[in-house]
């Protein structure tokens, strides 16, 4: 185990170094006024403005403007371009980035991208991104187990890594993960300022792994005097959670400082019919302590450095499984797991302006770290595997008239695998060019082509384009994309043999492709008081990575011989029923087949809607109620022993609420699956049932 502290140690020397001394170098540069946001992948400004007029939103983006204090879209405004209900006219619009990579008002956006703000997740009181995530349109999201469980997402039915995961910009993807995928099970809300869930084929901008989507996470960035915050939180399984923050900006500095530490310690995740006759099952047990920081600061007026840096030291003790030597069957052990993995995700940025700001040019280095430890009961020594991943990256957005945007760049990317076995390394250089368009405050259209030229399967080219049309009179919005995706082989998949079960690797795999497209409408009536619309989704993927067997050695491989085809319906309606009471109802039809077979692809159900109503009877208190319901679905037994079985649907209820004493002082509470539902997801996993939390928020001004 010294190893494992030795390891420990490096890493904190690591974040230590990154959240005093950077800010210490950057409060050296000399004072003037306040700067807002940089660059869009890494530090957009969460800022919304009302339209120009009732019917129509402002013609352009925003220009970046320091504010005091930032404001949050409202609670009703929940959603994507198939979202925010405007419950009076002029009320605020989002701004989003990912679809572009540039700030754009959601309304002008042809994509369809779900935004949850700081102030949904903070009145919902969602803790974790799983918990954030879950009712989003388009989405399964699947946790083995509780708090800390991996987590999976299939997005439009493709599979759980055809989803980029983004976290300021940087891709934290795990190069060591067989699919080279995030778990989102570590990750912690408390420092977010803003998801998007940008739905569709995207590697026209994004490159590899964009296939189903991306999930963009844009943390918190400091404005305004400086603001401390504090949060206590208890309740339910063990649950104990804490948080500290320090934020704010003078002169030409902008910081955010978070420590967050979530901990559950009893949390039943085995279900009894699994347990070998009198033995008793053991609740998980997570701990996760999460450090983050984002720094800005102006140098000249044409120069602004920015940097972010999170580091995650999360444990988790849970049950696994163990096989009968004589029968081969397969049961929930009797001594429980244990994994830990800490996470090291930075940015480092500098963004020069010229010609008064029409051309930014941004210059980033990103590294990540992903360090997994894995023993199971009886294990001689653990699993201990590392991930790499160093990317230089350079883009420049210039404005070449007031509606017409276009942006370059290029990335260079170095990824490692490292096991007690196993050292490998792929590097992927790519060049990307976009036009952002928009004629009459009608018509907005994106466009976007990539190259990709990887060391390992060559190059390989993606597109996307995005037209919307907003109708006169009428206001309807008419919207769809078209684009392509590819998912890149893994190291594992290219090194990684278990010649102990006849498994070897295959080093020539190519990637995985997909075309897709969607179309739709969103219709506004009553000055936007209510909104409703609907989305077409088609995807058809090939070249899928999948296990075959040869009959005359009985040894196994990867090949690309997969098919599948998903498509499926996003529907929603929104509205404020008063300026006090909103609501909003989400219904997802998702059908996925695998296209060489017929058959129904696992974990993802057709089925999924959810309906979340927001109240405010005075203006310190907030009551919200959301209903989940996800339907039945094909899955396969805890051990894969049964491959097909029908896992039935469920639906859960959680109600929150909470109350501002003072403007420094809040209470809050909430009550999850308020009527105590069993069910797995997946299956062989039970879901937390009836749990009651309650806390308190402090800070030195504008408690949230």
């Amino acid at each position: 185990m010294s190893s494992i502290r030795k390891a420990a140690a490096r890493r904190r020397t690591y974040l230590l170094a990154s959240t005093v001394l950077v800010p210490i170098l950057s409060l050296s540069i000399a004072a003037a006024k306040a700067q807002q946001s940089a660059s869009p992948n890494l530090l957009p400004t969460i800022e919304v403005q009302a339209p120009a007029d009732q019917s129509r939103t402002r013609s352009e983006p925003a220009p970046e403007q320091p504010s005091a204090s930032r404001r949050a879209v409202p609670a009703g405004q929940q959603t994507s371009t198939d979202a925010k209900p405007q419950a009076t006219p002029g009320k605020e619009t989002a701004l989003v980035v990912s679809p572009t990579a540039t700030e754009t008002p959601v309304d002008q956006i042809a994509s369809s991208v779900t935004v949850i703000t700081a102030k949904d997740m903070e009145r919902d009181q969602r803790r974790t991104a799983p918990d954030a995530l879950a009712t989003v349109p388009g989405l399964n999201v699947v946790q083995s187990g509780g708090p800390g469980g991996l987590t999976s997402v299939f997005m439009r039915g493709t599979n759980s890594n055809h989803t980029k995961i983004l976290i300021d910009g940087i891709d934290v993807s795990d190069p060591s993960n067989p699919n080279r995928s995030f778990d989102l099970g570590q990750l912690l809300t408390s420092d977010i300022q803003q998801i998007e869930v940008l739905r569709g084929p995207q590697s026209g901008l994004y490159g590899a792994d964009a296939l189903g989507g991306v999930i963009s996470i844009i943390t918190k960035k400091g404005e305004g005097p400086p603001r401390a915050t504090a949060t206590i939180e208890g309740g339910s399984f063990g649950t104990f959670n804490q948080n500290l923050g320090l934020s704010g900006a003078q002169d030409r500095i902008n910081y955010a400082f978070n420590v967050a530490h979530f901990r559950a310690t009893d949390v039943p995740v085995t279900p009894l019919e699994l347990l070998p006759p009198g033995q008793k099952a053991i609740g998980n047990n997570y701990d996760n302590m999460t450090y983050s920081t984002k720094l800005g600061a102006e140098v000249s007026e044409n120069l602004t450095l920015n940097a972010v840096a999170r580091y995650t030291d999360a444990t988790l003790h849970f049950t696994g499984d163990t096989f009968d030597p004589v029968t081969f069957a397969s049961f929930p052990a009797a001594a429980q797991s244990t994994q830990i993995v800490h996470q090291l995700f930075t940015r480092e940025e500098a963004v020069w302006s010229v010609l008064d700001g029409r051309i930014k040019n941004y210059f980033g280095v990103n590294y990540t770290n992903n360090w997994n430890y894995n023993i199971s009961p009886g294990d001689v020594a653990p699993t201990i595997t590392t991930g790499d991943r160093l990317k230089y990256d350079w883009h420049t957005v210039t404005r070449l008239a007031p509606y017409h945007t276009v942006i370059i760049g290029a990335e260079h990317e170095t990824e490692t695998l490292q096991t007690s076995t196993v050292s490998a390394q792929n590097v992927n250089k790519a060049a990307y060019v976009e036009l952002q368009s928009q004629f009459a405050n009608r018509l907005f259209l994106v466009e976007n082509v990539r190259q990709d030229d990887n060391d390992r399967f060559g190059e390989h080219p993606t597109f996307r384009l995005a037209p919307a049309l907003i109708v006169p009179f009428t206001e309807t919005k008419l919207k769809g994309s078209y684009g392509t995706g590819f998912k890149a082989p893994t190291l594992n998949q290219l090194f990684v043999s278990f010649p102990a079960f006849f498994f070897f690797a295959n080093p020539n795999l190519k990637p995985e492709e997909s075309v897709g497209y969607d179309a739709g409408f969103e219709q506004p009536l009553f000055n936007d008081r209510i909104r409703f619309g609907s989305t077409y989704f088609h995807n058809d993927i090939t070249n899928l990575i999948q296990s075959v067997v040869d009959p005359a050695t009985f040894s196994s491989t990867n090949v690309n011989v997969g098919r599948a085809t998903t498509e499926g319906t996003e529907n929603f309606v929104a509205a404020g029923i008063t300026d006090r009471i909103r609501v909003r109802a989400d219904y997802t039809f998702t059908r996925s087949v695998d296209a060489m077979t017929g058959l129904e692809l696992l974990r993802r159900p057709k089925e999924k809607w959810s309906a979340n109503v927001i109240w405010n009877p005075i203006d310190p208190l907030t009551l919200s109620a959301t209903v989940l319901h996800t339907g039945s679905f094909i899955d396969a037994n805890r051990d894969f022993s049964i491959p097909r079985l029908l896992a039935p649907g469920y639906t859960v209820v959680n109600v929150a609420a909470d109350y501002a004493v003072t403007d420094q002082f809040k209470v809050f509470g909430r009550v999850d699956n308020l009527f105590n539902v069993h069910y797995q997801n997946p299956t062989g996993f039970l879901q937390p049932g009836l749990g009651v939390y309650g806390g308190i928020r402090v800070a030195s001004y504008g408690v949230k």
